[in-house]
């Protein structure tokens, strides 16, 4: 229980009137380790309460300062997850007297270092922008005492790794670190090793232990119309479906599949991907938790960015490149105590990426029968379709200094000599003989 933790009663408070009674296992394991002030790496899923496990011991720690620069700063990969933080922060703080402001990119940065000019305790960012107002003296970097890199392994495959070995070159070494990863990759280890000092390593679940709130099924399917049909169908039917995200591989396979479901189930229906303005990307995120929204489909970027409570399914219209993503994938549901369902469809070609995947969790997902309704479609998109490769025939040049000089014989036609022609000649050609001149008489 929360109560049994040495926490301020200002935060002890919030928790309750949010209905937090029981911490879950990584916020109980990092808690203590945090208020020793020592460094942590924490390995967790997504859906385990990481958020809360660094935000507590850190809340617990901080102490006021007349000074406007930010003691704690918190690094996250995605613009949603800034907003997401930002929100628990002061869901945690009505009690306490803390500034909170998160920073990201696609928007204003003058906005944001006028923000930060009014004072701010904790700051989240991602890290581009962070490093773009850090250099130009928006704050003051020496000023932070506690720094924490969530998704520390996204952020490295999103290509943060030189902007975060910048940041990390600026911050004051006297500093408590904590870093948050679902996996832990040589890169993490090796950022680790360079930056922090001795970091106790705090293990919720082994990585790719499957959700356990998580009931998982597949559909084998041969082709992009043959799955949408399928949604359509679970979607109509599975009156369970109330608040869906389904994942698709691309942002462009992303607005396909909208397109192929908004006319059939308009209003209820929203995408989200990188290419998607800011403004719209929020309104998308707050439509579908207010209930707007049934489903939205999404790229892998809303698996580690944002949280949304009371998911009831995840649904894998294509299967992740990376094992690791599944597991981000389908820890978007079964929340809370609560089941989820994550349904995956899978085609021939994702049978390398389905081997991989079950290897990870050491988990056979089971395989459900179509629909005896369901009809398969012939119809492929054009990346489905098989292609042509035409032999390429490569004609071998003779090397440059075997080459002549180019020429092309001119025809008797337009071949030309000058020759002289007398008239005489002339006038004989013309009438077959020569032409004299007679005397005038």
């Amino acid at each position: 229980m929360f109560n049994d933790f040495k926490i301020d009663k200002r935060i002890l408070t919030a928790l309750t009137d949010l209905g937090y009674n029981r911490p879950t296992i990584i916020q109980e394991k990092v808690f203590s380790v945090v208020m020793s002030g020592a460094d942590v790496c924490g390995i967790a899923q997504t859906g385990t309460g990481k958020t809360l496990a660094y935000l507590l011991p850190l809340l617990n720690q901080w102490k006021y300062s007349k000074t406007k620069d930010p003691q704690i700063l918190i690094i996250v990969p995605t613009r949603e997850l800034v907003m997401q933080v930002v929100e628990v922060v002061k869901s945690l703080s009505p009690h306490l007297s803390i500034n909170v402001a998160g920073v990201y990119g696609g928007v204003n940065i003058n906005t944001q270092r006028l923000e930060l000019q009014n004072g701010v305790d904790v700051l989240v960012a991602t890290p581009g922008r962070l490093y773009d107002l850090a250099v130009t003296g928006a704050f003051k970097v020496k000023s932070i005492k506690k720094l924490v890199i969530d998704e520390v392994d996204e952020m490295l495959n999103l290509g943060f790794r030189t902007q975060l070995k910048n940041i990390l070159g600026l911050l004051p070494q006297r500093r408590q670190n904590l870093l948050f990863s679902a996996t832990l990759i040589e890169e993490v280890e090796a950022l680790m090793n360079e930056y922090f000092d001795n970091p106790v390593r705090v293990e919720a679940a082994p990585a790719g232990t499957p959700v356990e709130n998580v009931i998982q099924t597949a559909y084998e399917v041969p082709n992009f119309y043959t799955k949408v049909a399928l949604l359509k169908l679970l979607l109509t039917n599975d009156v369970t479906m109330t608040k869906v995200v389904v994942f698709t591989a691309t942002k462009k396979l992303a607005d396909q599949l909208y397109e192929q479901l908004e006319p059939g189930f308009p209003g209820t229906a929203g995408v989200i991907h990188s290419n998607k303005e800011q403004n719209h990307r929020f309104n998308t995120v707050k439509s579908f938790k207010e209930g707007t929204y049934r489903f939205i489909i999404a790229t892998d970027i809303v698996a580690r960015g944002i949280d949304i409570a009371e998911v009831t399914h995840v649904v894998n219209f294509d299967l992740p490149d990376a094992p690791e993503d599944y597991i981000h994938r389908i820890g978007r549901t079964g929340r809370a105590d609560k089941k989820g369902l994550a349904i995956s469809f899978i085609t021939e070609k994702d049978e390398k990426e389905r081997e991989a995947i079950e290897s990870f969790m050491k988990f056979a997902i089971p395989v459900s029968p179509l629909p005896s309704q369901l009809q398969i479609s012939t119809e492929l998109t054009e990346d489905e379709q098989p292609k042509v490769y035409m032999k390429e025939v490569q004609v071998k040049l003779p090397k440059p200094e075997e080459r002549g000089a180019s020429f092309h014989q001119k025809s008797a036609k337009n071949s030309k000599v000058n020759k002289r022609v007398s008239r005489k000649e002339q006038m004989k050609k013309k009438y077959g003989k020569p032409i004299k001149k007679s005397g005038k008489k």
